[in-house]
């Protein structure tokens, strides 16, 4: 019904994972797999949306609409099960922009901030850059997965952290967490009066049957002790019009976290955001559906070519998302080889590992969610660094 196999040129469209090869990559003549957005077209609902305000001509001042708030609220609890009122909702121009605003509203400088290692670079950056002290509980791998450490981990929040960044699924890694697993990391950061900030941005990207679960959506006291940020952007890829919901079902801090949101004046947000997103939650699920089933095939063929073509190199299939976490440590190949070779032999334009945090030496992050033939292509410019 929909046309995942389109190729669009995305390039002069003001696009960062495009436009931006020769900023990031000092060349121009790569293949473009890095950055965590999809070269699909959104649905066409969304699409539909924008265009019938364009043709309106006015792009005033921006309100979001209660029916928009209570969409959002009926695609959660139908999806997870997760019950939550319009009193508890905030927003953001994106949950990177929400991290900082979080951090300065509930911890001072010097304060400890937890991180699960290797995780998305921004959680790195904004505790620095907000002068917090980082603290990072690597996962491990055990038989092919990765896991925490719970030695470490409770080690960590009982060192005097104040709030715990998780990333629910966790990018890079792809890994939707369990229930049990997050019932044991929300307990622990309540023993420890450890606030929990979870980005739950790829909430709507679970594959292969695995089921994303709410951190906040587990008991009564988690939830008094979690900031959730979800978004549209991933899930019908809208990262460009900068919109997010934050939920908070404690209401001491939601208003703390509104009042920092608002010295920065950035509560209006981004009119075509509120728009589409409320397109997207309206009518975007069959076209969700469609993606998913397009986005585990990618996933299936470049999992067998590398298997079959590419010696050295593996990846654990995620659970979520569309993003590989590809490791060659197998092929004996020194990091900064492998990123060379990468660049300069294949041509291609990936995430390397070591932003992700130390652990992510010999690792790095492809992004699959684009059409079916840029896979291809993709596989075979990278069996050629061998």
């Amino acid at each position: 019904m929909f046309d995942f196999d389109k190729v669009v040129d995305r390039r002069g469209s003001s696009c960062f994972k495009y436009d931006a090869n020769t900023v990031v990559f000092g060349r121009d003549d790569i293949l473009p797999m890095w950055v965590a957005d999809m070269d699909f077209q959104s649905p066409p609902c969304v699409i539909d949306a924008a265009r019938r305000l364009c043709d309106l001509g006015v792009f005033g001042y921006t309100y979001r609409s209660t029916e928009s708030k209570e969409l959002f609220i009926q695609w959660v609890e139908q999806r997870y099960g997760w019950k939550i009122a319009l009193k508890h909702l905030s927003s953001s121009p994106g949950i990177v922009a929400a991290l900082p605003v979080s951090v300065l509203a509930f911890t001072s400088p010097g304060d400890k901030i937890l991180i699960q290692t290797p995780v998305y670079p921004p959680f790195h950056a904004i505790v620095k850059e907000c002068e917090r002290e980082l603290v990072c509980s690597p996962l491990k791998i055990e038989n092919g997965a990765y896991v925490i450490d719970w030695q470490d981990f409770e080690s960590r929040l009982a060192g005097g952290v104040k709030m715990f960044i998780m990333s629910n699924s966790h990018n890079p890694i792809g890994k939707v967490w369990s229930y049990d697993e997050l019932k044991q990391m929300g307990e622990l950061c309540c023993k420890y009066g450890v606030l929990i900030f979870s980005d739950d941005i790829h909430a709507d990207l679970a594959l292969y049957g695995n089921h994303h679960t709410v951190m906040a959506g587990i008991s009564r006291e988690i939830a008094m002790n979690t900031i959730t940020a979800m978004a549209p952007s991933k899930t019908f890829n809208i990262a460009g019009m900068l919109n997010s919901v934050i939920v908070a079902e404690n209401e001491e801090i939601l208003k703390r976290y509104d009042k920092e949101l608002n010295k920065l004046h950035l509560g209006l947000g981004n009119i075509f955001g509120h728009i589409t997103m409320e397109a997207a939650y309206r009518d975007g699920g069959p076209w969700l559906e469609e993606l998913l089933r397009y986005l585990e095939r990618n996933i299936d063929f470049a999992y067998d070519f590398i298997r079959a073509e590419v010696p050295g190199v593996t990846f654990i299939k995620p659970q979520s998302s569309f993003l590989l976490w590809l490791d060659f440590r197998g092929t004996g190949l020194p990091h900064k080889e492998v990123a060379h070779r990468l660049l300069n032999v294949a041509k291609l334009g990936l995430n390397d590992g070591l932003t992700f945090g130390p652990d992510g030496e010999g690792f790095f992050r492809m992004n699959i969610g684009t059409p079916l033939s840029v896979v291809q292509d993709g596989m075979e410019r990278l069996r050629k660094i061998l």
